[in-house]
């Protein structure tokens, strides 16, 4: 049994061919879709944070809304970027939107991908130490935050404050119990991986790692799993660690599936260069009749590796088509792999 959600760039461009021209617009039809993916009883939303461009960025008050609009479904993030972030601060948000949504949210986190300007994280007010980084800050961060979700009170409390206070020192406010258990890695090589479950983070694994064996990608994906799983067991924690892969699958029902994804273009693997000098394998695209999809999917390892499987949707095309896309896996697709 897998759990099954979406994952959303929000992307958005004032071009006539996009049904999501202005921010406005991929904010609310990114509510609704969580609305409509809930009523097809999907088991997550999970949306993809970028700074400085024309997708979704600071994720809260949108999943603090979606919370408000739903009852069941997992509202998540696929990655925030903790370079960017203040830990005590983003405390307070993920603990706010945490208790709207009754405990839903599952925050994917990560030091993040190249990003559309030079350093941006020092626009926002974040440097690296002297001798860090700027994935190292990330990480920092990333631990900071962790440790703030805790809940351990570390301030000194005003001897005279303007309202009363509990006895001990204080923790940020509001503290939703729990969330530090919904917190996930995006991990891009084995190592970050292995670091993730050391730390008691649950794996996110997305559509392209880092190259470190030549292999097939849903390959090394899956090695990387086994890694994090065996950290993890390593680590001594008492829980078990949740991991989700990402994966552009589309189901061809009709002509509009045929016209967009029937191409064939993206049917292997590819490999190319992060900022310049790191080589990556960027995962393939699944596009088929479901009993052709069928028979790929069973031979994707790091699928069967992972107990949650985010699907990438194409937003622009608007929600009511990527509606169309989810139903036609969850009917088509998933009964026959045994994922739900």
């Amino acid at each position: 049994m897998k759990k099954i959600g979406f994952l959303s760039f929000g992307h958005w461009t004032p071009s006539p061919q996009s049904q999501a021209q202005t921010a406005g617009d991929v904010l609310l039809q990114s509510i609704d879709l969580a609305v409509e993916a809930e009523r097809l009883g999907m088991d997550g939303a999970y949306f993809r944070v970028h700074h400085f461009a024309r997708q979704l960025a600071s994720p809260f008050p949108l999943l603090a809304a979606i919370g408000a609009r739903t009852k069941k479904i997992e509202i998540g993030t696929g990655v925030i970027d903790m370079r960017y972030e203040n830990p005590h601060y983003m405390a307070e948000d993920a603990g706010s939107a945490d208790l709207i949504a009754g405990g839903r949210l599952q925050l994917g986190i990560s030091r993040g991908s190249p990003e559309q300007v030079i350093e941006g994280w020092r626009y926002f007010g974040h440097d690296p130490a002297e001798g860090e980084t700027d994935a190292d800050m990330g990480r920092r961060h990333a631990e900071k935050f962790l440790e703030l979700l805790g809940g351990k009170g570390f301030a000194q409390p005003n001897p005279r404050p303007m309202f009363s206070n509990p006895p001990g020192l204080l923790r940020l406010e509001p503290h939703s119990e729990g969330l530090r258990e919904r917190i996930w890695w995006g991990a891009g090589t084995n190592a970050t991986a292995v670091w993730a479950a050391k730390l008691g983070m649950n794996l996110q694994s997305s559509t392209l790692k880092f190259d470190e064996s030549g292999e097939p990608f849903h390959v090394q994906q899956a090695n990387q799993i086994r890694a994090f799983r065996a950290a993890w067991k390593e680590a001594g924690h008492t829980r078990t660690p949740r991991v989700s892969v990402s994966r552009s699958i589309f189901a061809l029902i009709d002509d509009r599936d045929r016209a967009y994804f029937g191409r064939g273009e993206q049917d292997g693997d590819q490999f190319g260069y992060i900022d310049g000098h790191r080589r990556a394998v960027f995962g393939r695209s699944y596009a088929a009749e479901p009993d052709v999809l069928i028979e790929q999917l069973r031979r994707d390892e790091a699928i069967e590796e992972a107990d949650t499987l985010l699907l990438t949707i194409p937003n622009q095309l608007g929600v009511a088509y990527n509606v169309h896309v989810l139903e036609a896996i969850l009917t088509s697709v998933a009964p026959a792999l045994g994922w739900r």
